[in-house]
Parts: C-alpha cells; sequence; structure tokens
C-alpha cells in the first residue's frame, strides 16, 4: 500500500494506524517471498521499505523494545499512536484505532449505516464489509485484509449499489419495500436480486423521474423510503371502484368519518389510510399498496382509536369533550395525546361503562360525542400537569409505572418516559442486526420500533429516514432541549434520550445496543427529537 495515498485520505489522528496496517502486511509479504540465504536483516527489510515509500528524509527507527514501532513524521504521531502495531488483518472480535478509520469510510459509502465510530470490529462491520467485497466481487469473509483496504481507500471507491446477481439481506429489504409500494409481488421477496427485482427497480425509477439503471445505489436508496417516492399501486387523485370498496372498510373500522365512499381518493381518505397504517404497523406512505390492502382486509385489523404520541385535529376534538364533562381542564386541550390525556380517558371510560384502555376508539369517541355521557364525579380525582409523564391519576399502558435510573451519569425518570427508558435498558447488550426488529437483535430503528411498543405506544415501523418526519409527536428543534423518553434523530440514525445526557440506542460500531453519552457527535449529526411523553 502506498503511503502517501493514505496521508491523502485519512485525517492527522489516524496516520499512524493506517501506516501500521500497510507496513505489517509488507513485511509479510517480503519474508514469504524470500529464500533463506537471500533474507535480509529486520533493519535492512524496513529500510526497504522506507525507501520504497520515498520519504528519503525520515530517520529508519528499529522495532526493537525501546526503540519506536514507526519513523517518527514530523508533529503528526505521538507516542500513544505508536504503542500498538495494527493487525493486516482485521477481523470480527479485533479492537483497534484503526477500525474507527474503516467504520468512517464504510458509512460515508453507504456500506454501514451511520453511527458513531468506535475501535470494535464487530459482527456489524464484519456484514458492512461482506457488502463491500460482494460490490467489488471479491471473496465474502468479512476481514478486512489490505486488498480490501486498498480498495476501499482508493480515489475511485464507489457508493453502496446492488444489482442484478447480488444476494443478501439488504437484498430482502429492498424488495420488501418495492413490494409495498406495488413494484413486486410477493414471491419475489426473496434476497436474491434477479431480472425480476430488476424490472421492478426500473420501472420504480422511471416512474419517479430518475436514471434508469435497473441498479439501487444512492438515489434510489434515498428516494424508496421518501414522502415523496411515487407508488405503482392506489394514491392520491384516483377514482374506482376499488377506492369505494376500500373507503367502506375504513368507516367500518372508524378512520373515515364524516363522509360516504363516494371512490374518489381525496385528502381524507389519504388521512384516514396513513391513520391506518400508523395503527396496524404499515410502513406510513398513504398508499393503498399490498401490505396495506392484506391488513385492510385482515380480521385482526385494528380499528380507528387515539394514544398517547398522537397530536392531530381529532386529539383536538376528544379533549375538548373531554373537557366539556369536567375530566379534562381546558388549558390541557392542545392537541397532543399526552399522559394527561391518556389518565382523562381513562377516567371517562370507568364512569361511562366503557373498556378502560385509555385510548379513544369509535365507542369511546360516539360517547364523548353524545350529549347524555356521564360527567366526571366530584369525588374523582382531578388530571393535573401539562400532559407529561409527571401528569397525576391512572395513565393506563406504559404509564407511570414507577420510575427507572439511568445510570451514575442520568438521572432517576419517572412515568411513561421512565417505563420506556426501562424497557429500553432491558436490551442492553442485544446484537446489533441490520433490519432486526426485536426482541433479542435490533437495528437502530427496530429497536425505537420495539421499544415504543412495548410502551404501549402504537408506532409503526419506520426507517432512520422515515423518523425524519413520522407525522406524528412534538418536535424538538434544539438539541439541548432533549429530554428524556424523546427520540433522537440524527442523520441515519436514531435512539431513545435516557437523561442526564445519554441515550440508549441500537449501535452498529458497538454492535449491540449501548447506553452511552450523546456526544458531540449526535450534536454534529443531530436533526430532530421527538417529544412522546409531552
Amino acid at each position: 500500500m502506498n503511503s502517501r495515498k493514505l496521508l491523502k485520505i485519512i485525517n492527522k489522528t489516524t496516520v499512524v494506524a493506517a501506516l501500521c496496517l500497510s507496513l505489517s502486511a509488507c513485511s509479510k509479504s517480503g519474508a514469504e517471498g524470500r529464500t533463506a540465504a537471500e533474507s535480509e536483516t529486520e533493519e535492512e527489510s524496513l529500510l526497504s521499505i522506507q525507501q520504497d515509500t520515498e520519504e528519503e528524509t525520515k530517520p529508519v527507527i528499529r522495532m526493537e523494545a525501546d526503540g519506536d514501532i514507526l519513523p517518527i513524521l514530523g508533529d503528526v504521531t505521538t507516542a500513544e499512536d505508536n504503542s500498538v502495531l495494527a493487525p493486516a488483518y482485521l477481523k470480527a472480535g479485533d479492537k483497534h484505532q484503526v477500525v474507527k478509520i474503516l467504520q468512517e469510510q464504510l458509512m460515508a459509502y453507504g456500506y454501514m449505516d451511520n453511527d458513531e465510530a468506535t475501535t470494535y470490529y464487530g459482527n456489524a462491520t464484519a456484514e458492512s464489509v461482506k457488502r463491500f467485497q460482494r460490490q467489488q466481487k471479491m471473496t465474502q469473509d468479512g476481514i478486512c485484509g489490505i486488498e480490501t483496504w486498498d480498495k476501499l481507500f482508493a480515489a475511485d471507491v464507489p457508493y453502496y449499489k446492488v444489482s442484478n446477481g447480488d444476494d443478501g439481506d439488504d437484498i430482502l429489504r429492498i424488495q420488501q419495500r418495492l413490494y409495498e409500494l406495488g413494484y413486486l409481488s410477493a414471491d419475489s421477496v426473496t434476497g436474491h436480486f434477479g431480472d425480476t427485482t430488476e424490472t421492478a427497480v426500473k420501472k420504480m425509477q422511471e416512474r419517479n423521474s430518475i436514471a434508469v439503471d435497473g441498479t439501487v445505489g444512492k438515489e434510489s436508496i434515498n428516494l424508496l423510503y421518501s414522502d415523496e417516492v411515487k407508488a405503482n399501486v392506489i394514491g392520491l387523485g384516483e377514482q374506482s371502484e376499488m377506492v369505494k370498496t376500500y373507503q367502506q372498510r375504513l368507516i367500518a373500522l372508524g378512520y373515515l368519518r364524516g363522509t360516504e365512499a363516494d371512490g374518489n381518493f381525496g385528502g381524507a381518505t389519504e388521512r384516514a389510510v396513513r391513520e391506518f397504517q400508523s395503527r396496524n404497523d404499515q410502513i406510513v406512505d398513504g398508499y393503498l399498496g399490498p401490505g396495506t390492502i392484506q391488513a385492510l382486509q385482515s380480521s385482526n385489523a385494528k380499528p380507528f382509536g387515539l394514544r398517547v404520541g398522537d397530536s392531530s385535529a381529532s386529539v383536538t376534538t376528544a379533549q375538548k369533550r373531554l373537557a366539556h364533562y369536567g375530566y379534562l381542564p381546558s388549558r390541557l386541550v392542545t392537541g397532543y395525546y399526552g399522559s394527561a390525556t391518556e389518565a382523562a380517558v381513562k377516567q371517562f371510560q370507568k364512569y361511562n361503562n366503557l373498556t378502560q384502555d385509555g385510548t379513544v376508539g369509535t365507542q369511546t369517541m360516539a360517547k364523548l360525542e353524545a350529549s347524555n355521557s356521564k360527567k366526571k364525579p366530584a369525588s374523582a380525582p382531578s388530571v393535573t400537569g401539562n400532559n407529561s409523564a409527571s401528569s397525576s391519576g391512572n395513565a393506563g399502558s406504559g404509564s407511570n409505572k414507577g420510575s427507572v435510573s439511568v445510570g451514575s451519569g442520568g438521572a432517576t425518570v419517572s412515568g411513561s418516559a421512565g417505563n420506556l427508558i426501562g424497557i429500553a435498558s432491558s436490551k442492553l447488550g442485544c446484537p446489533y442486526v441490520w433490519g432486526s426488529k426485536g426482541p433479542n437483535s435490533f437495528d437502530c430503528s427496530g429497536f425505537v420500533y420495539w421499544c415504543l411498543n412495548q410502551a404501549g405506544v402504537g408506532q409503526s415501523y419506520l426507517t432512520s429516514s422515515g423518523w425524519r418526519n413520522p407525522g406524528r409527536y412534538q418536535r424538538i428543534s434544539n438539541f439541548d432541549s432533549i429530554q428524556a423518553g424523546d427520540i433522537v434523530v440524527v442523520h441515519g440514525h436514531v435512539g431513545i434520550a435516557a437523561g442526564g445526557g445519554t441515550v440508549i440506542d441500537a449501535s452498529s460500531s458497538n454492535g449491540r445496543v449501548v447506553h452511552r453519552s450523546l456526544s458531540n457527535w449526535w450534536r454534529n449529526n443531530f436533526i430532530v427529537a421527538w417529544r412522546i411523553f409531552a
């Protein structure tokens, strides 16, 4: 490996680690190529390497117990830099400073989920290396040797892309999304990128006016999970008997109210579809795609229900009726469904002979809108607070379940936020697996999805990109305003704020679920946070 080339692509703090990898491999290669008679002394070998790099002004330092590992390169090395020689082959289980350089490069070119780089070469890093090796038509062993390193740090290193002939779990995820958007049939979701998948990709690219090449690279990946993607399914503006059929089902489930099924896919129908998707574990895109249609037709389809975390005009309507009957102070009519609203709903349900689940379904909404519902008795406890985790009253599932300590650097968090953090903490150490949604392995978005649903917050699965605009929850735009229980969204990653300036997340670079500091990396990559327990 050419040391000068490395100096151009890695920063000052990583120069020595990369050179160590190069020198170690060069020494091994040189030793294998010599006979015993031709062998040189260790000092002569180092001199030969020194001359090959044309650094003629640098002194040669012997690799002795009392000497330095590498030649001193001006002011770019320190004793700490020279303390550990990088291995010639990086593999799962290794720990070394040079792994950070590797991870940062894998993330920069789309082979690894974005994260704060570490010195640990875990299984997630190995799988990312395999994806790069696959694209380079190399042996997919997940080991970063000299050849893999050289190709990954070449001037013309390609961005992540999959194409005809590729196999892998990442292919399966892409195919599943193509299926949801109506471009691919269910029996083609196999994990193998064949002719059928290539045709589907080309159709998606053509319909969305991007380069039509049948491969899935940066532009196509970003499009697949964006709000702007055009599906090959029933959507806004369409008019048909089929639309009418699904409108009737949405009405029956309570999502489409105050209107008749007319076959016109307008704004009200799109909002109803989105609410249904959110409640029924579908990608929330507003389209009647194959997955959504299948869920609508299922006898297990979940009916309409407002719940913790919702923010909409429907929530405002419910809150006004709760205030009318004395269950909720007027100052808490905010349009946001927090713990105080949940507590008020449970009280209303209790005194009106309804199931006390804390959600506003079709029966509860009908009772709220009736003129003869029972008002809150004077003896019943009042709901106080501001729809936050500290609100009093019986707040239902996922609320007021005691408190949880979030470590020596954090604080003790009570209520709904504390319950969520407790659930997240119970999974510390579980392995990171790309695309996994639990219960014993996760990727970052799968971890947030699983924890929220365990905490009683019905949330459909969203990728880290989808968390940029989940369609509900209170938006927190200031990094310094993040509170325990908030969902923290950064470029390509998402986690759960645990209080005290910490976060719990499924980390690709650590290879597991971790509890760590909301460091400058999180601050510098911050996009938004979402407050569920406001």
